[in-house]
């Protein structure tokens, strides 16, 4: 699973792990503050973070989905704004935009079903 950039989506993510986890899938949280700095990383650092062979990965971006897709791959899925945002409380929000620990927990298994239907 890829994640996350601040700590709201940090906490989703992890939320999301420890339900997976708790149902025996394998499942890794990566917080990425910084794609530029990421991507100065050596080659061999990079894909130990995002291993090529790991296709099943959601990001998840409080903000716009811009950049993402780069680290989800064609498989993979971002849950993000892709709209300009909206104005009510945080938690509806939130709801509304798909940030919430089950969206995660349904587009990561999503993916998994789409990374083993192709191999």
């Amino acid at each position: 699973m890829v994640g996350v950039r601040a700590l709201r989506e940090r906490a989703l993510c992890v939320a999301a792990y420890e339900q997976l986890t708790a149902e025996g899938v394998r499942v890794r949280v990566v917080s990425m503050p910084s794609w530029e700095l990421f991507e100065r990383q050596p080659e061999v650092y990079r894909e130990s973070v995002l291993p090529p062979a790991i296709t099943a990965r959601v990001a998840v971006e409080q903000a716009s989905t811009f950049g993402s897709a780069a680290y989800v791959g064609l498989l993979g899925e971002v849950i993000g704004m892709r709209t300009f945002g909206a104005s009510a409380p945080l938690k509806a929000l939130q709801t509304k935009f798909g940030f919430t620990p089950e969206r995660v927990v349904a587009a990561a298994r999503e993916t998994l079903a789409r990374a083993r239907a192709r191999h």
